[in-house]
């Protein structure tokens, strides 16, 4: 009887060693940041490596550490089908404004505790109030920008350059990049036409498809992030893009490439954003890592490695900022246009309904049938 009892207690001791084991395990404070690629500073020339940094600022601050599980997604739309499927879950996101619209409508996002982001207030107020999230409830603006076009200078006329028209031109047959998703493909095509991108009329929305089939013999290829080796290498000549990966590319353009860049218009005034899905495991976590984000040191080496103008008064008021960009590089990341939220209310390309996604989508197909 003694044997089996202490038999007994032995296998006890080893139950409990196993199940405190894997609590430790459960209980290992892990964050699961979704971002779009190159869009956090990562360390490389000598910068700072962002999550590295918060992971060894948070273990000083709070006495324990974290690991953040970071991964990264191509399009907003790919990162909706993960998030929505119920499959995956994440701590933290980077929607645009339309995705975080339609998120918002979903329940997908969660109301964030303002409490836990005090770096909140030096976000600029023309950054506030905007019809994504018009209470502020679920979003941060992390950066912004306007939507334009990359040229190469020694390719190019110049007496061609200065609307959407060049990515309809012939004479470049063959050198022009269009997007490789419904939604930024059509904006250009209802940019280049003069309609409004946020219309519900059907006849506008088979306009922008006539054009597309149009411009599609002009076409060298339908891409996303393969904008940058084609257009840094001199493969292609045009291409729609953001200002922010223009001057990553023109970095790291070749030596016969001469890459240009220049606001068309009208065109996509856009917001990105950091948000905390509703399925995330670690909320009041990923709050902290989102105030962190907003803090001089972070936010500055974000805007510096990603390009990106970005809506944070520690950032744009800061001269040290100003001197590393240069003054080009500001002019064009801020350019004087008034009221930021006039110009992006009047012509932000918006979410969509369920009726007018189904609608694109089958456009779509019927382009690149055509």
């Amino acid at each position: 009887m003694k044997k089996w009892i202490c038999l007994l207690f032995a296998l006890t001791l080893v139950s409990l060693a196993l199940l405190t084991g894997c609590g430790n395990r459960a209980d290992k404070l892990v964050l699961n940041v979704y971002n779009w690629g190159e869009y956090i500073s990562d360390g490389s020339e000598g910068g700072l490596d962002t999550i590295h940094a918060f992971e060894q600022w948070y273990e000083a601050t709070y006495g324990e550490a974290v690991t953040v599980n970071y991964s990264t997604y191509p399009s907003n739309e790919d990162m909706y089908n993960k998030l929505s499927s119920g499959a995956v879950s994440y701590d933290v996101i980077f929607p645009s404004d339309y995705m975080a619209a339609r998120m918002i409508d979903e329940g997908l996002l969660y109301p964030l505790n303002f409490d836990h982001i005090p770096n909140y207030q030096y976000i600029d107020d023309a950054f506030k109030d905007l019809y994504y999230d018009p209470e502020n409830r679920y979003t941060i603006p992390y950066t912004y920008g306007i939507v334009g076009i990359i040229y190469d200078a020694n390719v190019v006329d110049p007496s061609d350059v200065g609307g959407w028209d060049l990515m309809w031109n012939p004479r470049y047959a063959g050198q022009i990049l269009q997007y490789n998703n419904s939604r930024d493909a059509f904006g250009t095509a209802m940019y280049h036409l003069g309609l409004d991108v946020n219309s519900t009329a059907p006849e506008d929305w088979q306009a922008g498809a006539d054009a597309l089939i149009d411009q599609f013999h002009m076409v060298k290829s339908y891409v996303m992030d393969e904008v940058f080796n084609m257009m840094e290498s001199g493969e292609a000549a045009i291409a729609s893009y953001y200002a922010g990966d223009y001057f990553l590319m023109q970095e790291a353009q070749a030596e016969h490439v001469d890459l240009q860049f220049y606001y068309p218009e009208p065109t996509n005034y856009f917001v990105d954003t950091m948000c905390i899905p509703a399925s995330s495991q670690h909320k009041e976590l990923a709050e902290i890592f989102i105030n962190y984000m907003l803090s001089e040191e972070p936010a500055i080496a974000n805007a510096e490695y990603i390009y990106y103008a970005v809506p944070n008064r520690l950032v744009y008021e800061n001269e040290t900022y100003h001197e590393d960009m240069g003054e080009d590089v500001m002019e064009m990341l801020y350019p004087d246009m008034g009221e930021f939220s006039t110009l992006y209310n009047r012509y932000a390309y918006r979410s969509m309904s369920d009726e007018m996604l189904i609608r694109l989508n089958d456009l779509w197909e019927t382009v690149k049938v055509n």
